[in-house]
């Protein structure tokens, strides 16, 4: 089964969750490693001096981290930008060495995302058309204001190539008002929502890696509310296997089924691959939102935009509920009831 000295580790996060306005956000990353015990190695220790969590001083290295610590308002959009475009240009190297049993060919340097829509359809598992069924979408993409011109993208694709670590995958769910909508109905619950989401998901994530040609997995994310137990979504990604619980608890749900071990834990931030999930998630929410705000405030002059979160999002949707008359937009395209 695959090369044993070599490991995949997935990370999986959210972004979106919580407000009433936009789209849900589900991400993952999965980093094909040296090792065969992946739950040892140390990503952040491995891109010492390119990467790291802090906020970088006049750029010195790239900002991977928690969204929450690379991404507020008041910071802006840079260091989120710079951190998931750097990413990305590793996919576009991420061949393994010639003489590795689970060697990748090279591909062909793509050039970066220049929109959102560009952006989505490289990413999101099912493209950026499904989008346009919400008429914020469906008009033309702002421009993205991309990667500043200096060494640190080259930098963490050479210690890549040298230490035989890649990328090869990076992926998102964007999920829609309405679907979101249509699923919460249907699991009469927002946090089962969010498990069949994110199990589906790592159900893609793992056939487009191959996952089951590795001889171990590791699946890190992070806990979904208050969830301890996942055993019932679990066949989404493995179907039939035995599913063996290794522990549940407020900390950790932790799972071993066949190559992979899977665990749901809190702060589960502090893994790289699920810091950089974290971040794509958030970065396609906030473009997203622009859009969303754009599409509002240029019809309604005075207008506030809004994030989208609880108390606000019930002032933007009154300000809004004239022209969304108007305009014959249905609510279930607009306002997520949970």
């Amino acid at each position: 089964m695959g090369n044993p000295s070599r490991s995949l580790i997935i990370g999986m996060d959210e972004a979106g969750y919580g407000p009433n306005l936009g789209p849900l956000i589900v991400g993952a990353t999965a980093w094909e490693v040296p090792s065969d015990v992946p739950a040892e190695f140390d990503l952040w220790h491995a891109f010492t001096g390119i990467v790291a969590q802090t906020a970088p001083a006049q750029r010195a290295h790239i900002q991977i981290a928690d969204s929450k610590q690379v991404y507020t308002p008041g910071k802006g959009l840079n260091n989120l930008e710079a951190g998931v475009l750097s990413a990305m240009l590793l996919q576009n190297r991420c061949e393994s060495s010639a003489d590795d049993d689970h060697a990748r060919p090279a591909v062909e340097d793509r050039p970066l995302p220049v929109t959102l829509s560009e952006l989505v359809e490289r990413v999101a598992i099912g493209g950026f058309e499904p989008l346009r069924l919400e008429p914020w979408f469906a008009e033309g993409c702002m421009r993205i204001e991309g990667l500043p011109a200096d060494s640190r993208p080259q930098a963490w694709r050479q210690s890549c190539r040298s230490q035989g670590i890649a990328l090869p995958a990076m992926r998102c769910d964007v999920v829609l008002t309405r679907r979101f909508n249509d699923l919460t109905r249907s699991q009469d619950s927002k946090g089962r929502a969010l498990s069949e989401i994110s199990l589906k998901l790592l159900r893609h994530v793992w056939d487009e890696c191959q996952a089951d040609q590795y001889q171990h997995v590791l699946i890190l994310a992070d806990k979904h509310g208050g969830r301890n137990r996942y055993h019932e979504f679990l066949p989404i990604l493995f179907g039939d296997q035995f599913i063996r619980a290794l522990r549940e608890s407020r900390e950790s749900s932790r799972y071993r089924v066949g190559n992979a071990e899977i665990r749901f834990e809190t702060k589960s931030e502090r893994h790289l691959p699920v810091a950089l999930a974290s971040m794509l998630c958030k970065y396609v929410r906030e473009l997203s939102m622009e859009h969303f705000n754009q599409f509002w405030c240029s019809r309604q002059p005075g207008l506030k935009p809004t994030a989208g979160y609880p108390l606000d999002a019930v002032r933007f949707k009154q300000e809004i509920a004239a022209l969304q008359e108007r305009l014959g937009i249905a609510t279930d395209d607009l306002w997520r009831e949970r």
